[in-house]
C-alpha cells in the first residue's frame, strides 16, 4: 500500500541578501558604493548578501534612505527568513525527538483524536513531534520532561508495579487538563462538598445520559473540576485525585464501564479531595486493585466510598439480606440505591461470585462531562 499521507515541509524562503542584491543590481550599485553609503564595513554587506549577518532594525532604516525601500520589508524579509531557518532547525530536532514520541500509546491518542491519523510508519511518526509537544504545551521533550515526567514525583500510586508507564499517564493526565481548562467553576468550598455528597449519591439511580452533565455541574457547584477521560492503554489507571490551577481535579477514565466501579471510583477521589488536601499529590487508582492496596491513604478513600454509597447500619442489614433478584432489588430500592452498586459490594466482601448470574443487575455507562 502506498502512503500518501502529505508531510508538512516549510515553504522555502531566500535570504533578504537576495533581494538586496537585485536591488543594486538594478541601480548599478556596487558592494563598496553600498558600505561607503552606508558607513559600514565592506565585510558586513557580504555577510548579509550571503545571509550570514542579520538586517537590524537600524540597519533596516539605513537600508530605507540608501535605497527608498521601507524598513520594515527589510524586516519582514529578515524575520521571515529566519523562521524558515529555525522550521529546518526544528525538522532535523524532530528527527531525534522521535525515540520520545515513541514512549506514548500513539495509536489510542490517535483513536481519542489527540493525534492526527494515519499509518505509523516512521516517516509519519516523525510528523508527530509537533502535534505531541503542541498537545502537551511544550516547546521541547526537555520541556517535557521538565513539566510532566517531574510529576511522578507527587503521584500516589495505588498500584506502584503496575503504574509505570509515566508516558502514557502523562498523555491521560494532559487529557484531563485541557478538559478542566473549558470548565467553569466555583471556588473549592469542602463543608459544601460534604453537603453536595447525597444529592450526587442520589445520581446512582438517574439515568446515564444525565449522570455525566448533572455531576459536573453539582462538582462545579462547590469548586470540584470533574472530567470523563477514557483509559489509556498500559495506564491503569481508574481515577485520579489532584489540585490543577488552585483547584482540585477528579479525573476518571471509566475503565471497566461498570456503574458500581465508576461510582467507588467517583467517591474514592472525593475522599481524596476531603481527607487528603495536598495540593502536590497525585492519587492514581486503580479500583481493580482491591485487597492489593495498603497504602493509608488509600484506604482512607476507599472507606470514604465504602460509607458514603452504602453507610454502616444498611451494611448490617446488607450482611442479613438473602441473596436473590428479588430481595437485592428491594433493598436497593429503600437505599435508594442503584442494584448494581448492591451487586458490586456483595461481590467485593465475597458474597457473590464474580461471574453470578446477578450481575446482569449492573449497568454499563457511556458518561461525557456535556449531554
Amino acid at each position: 500500500m502506498t502512503d500518501t499521507t502529505l508531510f508538512y515541509e516549510p515553504i522555502e524562503v531566500s535570504p533578504p541578501g537576495d533581494t538586496l542584491r537585485d536591488l543594486m543590481e538594478e541601480r548599478d550599485l556596487s558592494q563598496a558604493e553600498l558600505s561607503r553609503r552606508l558607513g559600514r564595513p565592506t565585510q558586513a554587506i557580504n555577510e548579509i548578501l550571503a545571509g550570514k549577518k542579520e538586517i537590524t532594525e537600524d540597519t533596516a532604516i539605513e537600508l530605507e534612505r540608501v535605497l527608498q525601500v521601507p524598513a520594515h520589508f527589510w524586516l519582514t524579509r529578515e524575520a521571515q527568513y529566519r523562521e524558515y531557518r529555525a522550521r529546518l532547525r526544528a525538522i532535523r530536532a524532530n528527527r531525534a525527538a522521535v525515540p520520545w514520541v515513541q514512549t506514548f500509546p500513539l495509536k489510542a491518542l490517535q483513536q481519542a483524536k489527540v493525534l492526527p491519523a494515519g499509518r505509523l510508519t516512521a516517516k509519519f511518526v516523525e510528523t508527530l513531534v509537533e502535534p505531541m509537544l503542541s498537545f502537551f504545551g511544550v516547546g521541547s521533550p526537555e520541556g517535557w520532561g521538565a513539566q510532566y515526567e517531574q510529576l511522578q514525583v507527587q503521584f500516589r500510586r495505588a498500584r506502584p508495579e503496575a503504574q509505570t508507564n509515566v508516558a502514557g499517564i502523562t498523555a491521560w493526565l494532559r487529557m484531563g487538563e485541557i478538559q478542566a481548562q473549558q470548565l467553569d467553576v466555583q471556588s473549592f468550598d469542602a463543608a459544601a462538598l460534604e453537603r453536595a455528597l447525597p444529592a450526587m449519591r442520589a445520581l446512582t439511580v438517574a439515568d446515564a445520559a444525565t449522570i455525566g452533565p448533572e455531576l459536573t455541574r453539582l462538582c462545579a457547584q462547590v469548586g470540584v473540576v470533574l472530567v470523563f477521560v477514557p483509559a489509556l492503554q498500559g495506564t491503569h489507571v481508574s481515577g485520579v485525585a489532584r489540585w490543577l490551577h488552585g483547584k482540585p481535579l477528579v479525573q476518571l477514565s471509566l475503565l471497566g464501564k461498570w456503574n458500581d466501579t465508576f461510582w467507588f471510583s467517583f467517591f474514592h477521589e472525593i475522599g481524596h479531595i476531603l481527607k487528603h488536601p495536598s495540593r502536590r499529590a497525585v492519587f492514581l487508582d486503580d479500583v481493580s486493585s482491591g485487597a492489593l492496596v495498603t497504602a493509608t491513604e488509600e484506604l482512607d478513600a476507599d472507606r470514604f466510598a465504602a460509607d458514603v454509597l452504602i453507610p454502616l447500619l444498611l451494611v448490617k442489614e446488607l450482611e442479613k439480606l438473602p441473596l436473590t433478584k428479588k430481595d437485592i432489588q428491594a433493598f436497593a430500592a429503600q437505599a435508594h440505591l442503584h442494584a448494581g452498586i448492591v451487586v458490586g459490594h456483595l461481590q467485593h466482601h465475597g458474597r457473590l461470585p464474580w461471574a453470578h448470574p446477578l450481575t446482569h443487575l449492573k449497568a454499563r455507562y457511556e458518561i461525557q462531562n456535556k449531554g
